[in-house]
C-alpha cells in the first residue's frame, strides 16, 4: 500500500494469476499430463522453423520491423483471406500484425472503447477478453451459450436483447473457446444483421479458423455490410503450433486499422521480426497441410472424448478448436474448480475449470475443459488414467 490506495488499478482488481498459469505449474508440482493450457507438446512444420532459421541468419527481422509487419506476411495474411474467404484485402492499409491474437484483441480494445461502452461478449468467454475490455474502461455484457443436446447453443433473442443505446461493439469468437462451438452460416447472418441494424463494431476472433471438424468457418466480414465494421483477429500459433512466437493480425478498413494501430504502437510498436518471415511461408503452405492437420486433430478429438464418456464425463463433442468441454455431474461432482485442483492427485492429469471464464459463474459451475492437441501416446495415457474416475 502507499498513500492508502491498493498498488494494483482497480480496474484489474478481479483478475489474479490466470487459471492457465496456475493449473500449468500444477501439473508441473505433480508429475500430471497438462490437458489444461491450449499449446501442442510438439512444434510445427520444420520448414517453417527452418525459415524462422534462415530469417535470423540473413538478418531479416533482427532489428525493428516496419510498425504495421513485414510486407512480406502482410501479403502473405492478404492473399489468404482471399484465396479461402474470397475476401479482398490491401497489405498496405488494411492489415496489421500484432503480438499474437491477445494483443490484437486488447490493442482493439484500447483503441475503439470509450469509459462506459458495452461490450456483448459471449459466455464462456477466453479469459482475456475480460481484462481487455476492463482495461479498456469498458462494461461486459455476457451472453451465454447453453449446453443442448450434445453442443452448445446461441440463443439469438439473448444476443438481440443484451443490446443497448451504450452497446459499442460485439466480441465474437468462432470457432469458440472453450465450447468448440462454430456459430453456423445463419447464426453469423443474424450477428450481422444485428450490427448492421444497430450501427455496431464488431472485433471477431477466428484464432481457429483452420480447426473445424464439423460445418465450415466462415468470417463475419464477408456478410453484406459488416467488412466496414468488423475487426478480423487471427494468429499462427493455434494452425502451425507454434504458440510461442506470439504472430498474430488483423485485418479491417483502413480506418479501422489505423486507429487500433494507435494503440498498438504504445503496447509493443513491434515484435518477432524474424519470425513474421517465416510465418509469410507458413501462410502459403499447401491446402494439404490444412487438411492433414484437421484430420489429425478430429482424431484426437475422437480418442479424448471417447476416453472421457467411458470415464463417465458428459462430454460435448466440439465442432472445432482444439479443446473439449464436458459436465461433472454425472460423476457426483458439481464444482469444477475443485475438481481440477483435486484432478492432479486423483489420476494424474490436469484440466481447466470452465466457471472462470463466466460472469455468471454459477451457470459455468459444473464444466471443465480438456485440451486434446497433444501427441496420441499422451492422450492414450491420459485416458487410461482418467479411467479411474468411472462410477462403480
Amino acid at each position: 500500500m502507499t498513500q492508502g490506495r491498493p498498488l494494483l488499478n482497480r480496474r484489474l482488481a478481479e483478475f489474479g494469476t490466470t487459471i492457465f498459469a496456475e493449473m500449468s505449474a500444477l501439473a508441473v508440482r505433480t508429475g500430471s499430463i497438462n490437458l489444461g493450457q491450449g499449446f501442442p507438446d510438439t512444434d510445427g512444420p520444420e520448414e517453417v522453423r527452418e525459415a524462422a532459421v534462415r530469417a535470423l541468419r540473413a538478418g531479416h527481422g533482427n532489428q525493428y520491423p516496419p510498425g504495421p509487419g513485414v510486407p512480406e506476411l502482410r501479403s502473405a495474411i492478404t492473399e489468404h483471406q482471399h484465396r479461402r474467404y474470397g475476401l479482398a484485402y490491401d497489405p498496405d492499409t488494411e492489415v496489421l500484425v500484432t503480438a499474437g491474437a491477445t494483443e490484437a484483441v486488447a490493442a482493439a480494445l484500447l483503441a475503439l472503447l470509450e469509459p462506459g461502452d458495452e461490450v456483448v461478449a459471449l459466455e464462456p468467454y477466453y479469459d482475456s477478453y475480460a481484462a481487455c475490455i476492463a482495461m479498456a474502461g469498458g462494461t461486459r455484457v455476457p451472453v451465454t451459450l447453453h449446453p443442448y443436446d450434445g453442443a452448445y447453443r446461441l440463443d439469438l433473442d439473448e444476443l438481440r436483447a443484451a443490446v443497448t443505446p451504450r452497446t459499442r461493439l460485439i466480441l465474437l469468437n468462432t470457432p469458440h473457446n472453450p465450447t468448440g462451438t462454430v456459430l453456423s452460416r445463419d447464426e453469423l447472418a443474424a450477428v450481422a444483421g444485428l450490427a448492421c441494424e444497430r450501427d455496431l463494431l464488431v472485433v471477431t476472433d477466428e484464432v481457429y479458423e483452420h480447426l473445424v471438424f464439423e460445418g465450415e468457418h466462415i468470417p463475419l466480414a464477408s456478410f453484406p455490410g459488416m467488412r466496414e465494421r468488423t475487426v478480423t483477429v487471427s494468429s499462427a500459433g493455434k494452425t502451425f503450433s507454434f504458440t510461442g512466437w506470439k504472430i498474430g493480425w488483423i485485418t479491417a478498413s483502413p480506418e479501422l486499422v489505423t486507429a487500433v494501430r494507435s494503440a498498438k504502437q504504445f503496447l509493443t510498436y513491434v515484435s518477432g521480426g524474424p519470425l513474421q518471415y517465416a510465418v509469410a511461408e507458413a501462410l502459403r503452405l499447401p491446402d494439404s497441410y490444412f487438411d492433414e492437420l484437421r484430420a489429425d486433430l478430429r482424431a484426437k478429438r475422437d480418442l479424448l472424448s471417447g476416453g472421457l464418456a467411458e470415464a463417465g464425463f458428459e462430454v460435448y463433442r466440439p465442432a472445432g478448436t482444439y479443446f473439449v468441454t464436458t459436465d461433472i455431474r454425472p460423476l457426483g461432482e458439481r464444482d469444477g474448480l475443485a475438481f481440477c485442483r483435486a484432478l492432479p492427485e486423483r489420476c494424474g492429469v490436469v484440466a481447466v475449470p470452465n466457471a472462470v471464464f463466466y460472469d455468471h459463474r454459477d451457470q459455468g459451475a459444473p464444466f471443465v475443459r480438456f485440451a486434446f492437441c497433444k501427441r496420441t501416446e499422451v492422450l492414450t495415457e491420459a485416458v487410461g488414467r482418467l479411467r479411474s474416475l468411472a462410477v462403480r
